[in-house]
């Protein structure tokens, strides 16, 4: 199949300032210098993210910490893929398996993932060039609109941050599924409508965030593609909603692999308590039309950029929201004066309804806006803007030198805000110490900066942060598991079994609600609560059974309460998960106790196999072995 997209046009269209001349296509030869120089210079802006590493921002889960993943591409793991029990509360298979093969290819070696994500993005780029020079014939201008994209600090998160691999695979298939719309709509046929459906559906099992794409196509109908209102079979002129009626009716298995696809992430998040139920409507009501407005100005101005912002809630007033509405009412009403200029209309429309779904109307998670939000959406507003420059520079009689100069002035500042930006992520000291400096009550920036504080060997500046994070987030389930961590150290027993309760009470993370019980159950143990320990340690054992940890603190409880038998089953339970010294250990202690001689002597030699150096189980063994 050829991917091609080129506009429909009749004999007076090519003279018309806003539609393609078919008549002067562009020189190839342009055509594949501007492609590689693209190429080449969205790597070289986008290098310096194969030094960074792995962030703590949901890489434990999408990569560093799944054992689906890290066990590469195999069968039972495609299979988990497909499925809908994920970490991270998304179904995106495809997504999973780029990550498996990453895996394969590259190991644990965070160059190579981020290499993947550079690499889709410079296809991202360059396959945004060619859909637009295919569309229009306007080979520079196209060009500026790639390269703009290319440097768009907004993007910086979908590239340089390896849990976001869905944002450009997603982009990629959405740009492919275009070209194959492109190639369609130039001689309709079921063969060619599959491809477009294909690419389609490998979006969707990428992100879900490509859902619009139908929406999209109608405006590709309405402009550069001419299909609306265009003629009918016999050549005659439609009205414009009759043509648009054909052409939504063509796509209704689009709008229902569509619908099918927000469905289920809508399943999947309300299913993992990924969903924001309690957050009354009117604050994501008010949050999403200022944030509509925000994220232009975020375009416009790409500062005090940050993985996290934190949602505004109630804070945000009904004076600011309909300021905001106002604004955006402005801008609508002017792009509908200047229509003829059906870019400006496209580019808009294409904004507003790209975005509609990550704007917040439905709530997941608590952040009130993210820059990978923007990826599809800027695609818009750069089109519109750029030919709009095009247009206004050919009407006044612009010199070349200007033009030069305009794009140079706005690709330059954002080539350098999205170098350093890409340095933030090199590591997750880095990023959130960055995020605490551009945002203000980040209780999640103040967790995860904890925790990266926690990995550097400082838990004193982390605990700092872990009670900054509870009081700014009371309703986020880390810190207060993180705080319980720490007091559990300082003997602070009360207290960290608060802050446990507290983070059972509100988390609804497996691992984490795994580790609270455990932890629960070992601080117990330690305060002499074997019942409550052998509950809590039960608890854990029965969400995760592959926890030998709580295997071994169950057995321990067990032997303090002259429950052998079951000790022995527990210790023994853990050795087969992970034959552990210390696991070996406390099962040979039971045997003993057990009065089972022989098979005590053999786990303690099998403790001191893996741990030549324990001196309770070589005492042990002596003992044994000295006994007449």
């Amino acid at each position: 199949m050829t991917v091609s997209f080129l506009s429909q046009t009749n004999g007076h269209q090519s003279a018309r300032p806003d539609l393609p001349d078919p008549t002067q296509p562009g020189d190839w030869r342009l055509v594949v210098f501007l492609a590689i120089l693209l190429a080449l210079g969205t790597a070289a802006v986008y290098a310096p993210a194969m030094r960074n590493g792995f962030v703590n921002l949901d890489d434990p889960d999408y990569v560093t910490r799944n054992p689906h993943v890290l066990g590469g591409l195999t069968w039972a793991d495609i299979h988990w893929a497909l499925g809908s029990s994920y970490p991270s509360s998304n179904w995106h298979p495809l997504t999973w398996f780029s990550h498996m093969l990453d895996v394969q290819l590259y190991g644990g070696n965070p160059a190579g993932h981020h290499f993947t994500s550079i690499l889709l993005h410079i296809f991202g780029v360059v396959l945004l060039f060619l859909l637009i020079e295919q569309a229009t014939g306007r080979t520079l201008r196209s060009a500026a609109v790639a390269a703009l994209f290319a440097v768009q600090p907004l993007n910086v998160e979908a590239v340089a941050w390896v849990s976001e691999r869905k944002s450009v695979l997603s982009v990629f298939f959405f740009l492919l599924a275009i070209g194959a719309y492109g190639w369609y709509a130039k001689k309709p046929a079921p063969g060619r409508y599959l491809w477009v459906v294909l690419f389609f559906g490998l979006g969707i099992t990428a992100k879900v965030m490509v859902i619009p794409f139908p929406f999209a196509l109608l405006l590709l109908d309405y402009w550069p593609l001419a299909r609306l209102p265009g003629t009918d079979a016999e050549g005659k002129p439609r009205t414009f909603f009759a043509a648009l009626g054909a052409l939504v009716i063509e796509k209704i298995p689009l709008f229902v692999m569509a619908a099918a696809g927000g469905a289920v992430t809508v399943y999947v998040h309300s299913r993992e308590h990924a969903l924001t139920a309690t957050m009354p409507f009117s604050w994501r009501f008010k949050n999403a039309i200022f944030s509509y407005l925000a994220y232009l100005g975020k375009a416009v101005w790409p500062a005090r950029l940050a993985p996290y912002y934190p949602h505004p809630e109630n804070t945000l007033t009904w004076t600011t929201a309909a300021l905001a509405a106002l604004a955006l009412a402005a801008i609508s009403l002017l792009v509908w004066r200047f229509r003829e200029r059906k870019y400006l209309l496209v580019g808009w429309l294409w904004y507003l309804g790209t975005m509609l779904p990550m704007i917040g109307f439905i709530q997941t998670g608590r952040q009130g806006m993210a820059d990978r939000f923007m990826h599809i959406p800027m695609m818009g507003l750069l089109f519109a803007l750029v030919w709009l420059v095009g247009d206004l520079a050919r009407e006044k009689h612009w010199q070349k030198e200007i033009l030069i100069a305009l794009f140079l002035i706005a690709l330059a500042p954002f080539a350098a805000v999205t170098v350093r930006q890409i340095s933030y992520w090199h590591d997750s000291y880095s990023l959130f110490a960055h995020t605490l400096e551009v945002t203000k009550n980040n209780g999640f920036a103040e967790n995860d900066f904890g925790v990266a504080l926690m990995e550097r060997g400082e838990p004193q500046l982390a605990a700092q942060h872990f009670v900054a994070a509870v009081r700014l987030s009371p309703d986020l389930a880390s810190p207060h598991y993180n705080v319980a961590v720490l007091l559990q150290k300082q003997n602070r027993l009360d207290d960290a079994e608060h802050e446990y309760r507290a983070a059972l009470a509100l988390s609804s993370d497996q691992a984490e609600i795994v580790q609270s019980h455990n932890n629960l159950g070992i601080l117990y143990l330690g305060e002499g609560k074997y019942g409550a320990a052998v509950t809590e340690l039960s608890a854990a054992i029965a969400i995760d059974p592959s926890s030998e940890n709580s295997y071994i603190g169950r057995g321990t409880a067990e032997m303090q309460t002259m429950n052998v038998d079951a000790a022995i089953a527990d210790f023994r339970k853990a050795v087969q998960i992970a034959p552990s010294p210390l696991a070996l250990y406390r099962l040979g202690r039971a045997l003993e106790s057990k009065g089972d001689t022989q098979q005590a002597m053999k786990a303690y030699t099998a403790a001191l196999q893996l741990a030549p150096g324990m001196a309770e189980a070589r005492a042990r063994l002596n003992f044994l072995e000295a006994k007449p």
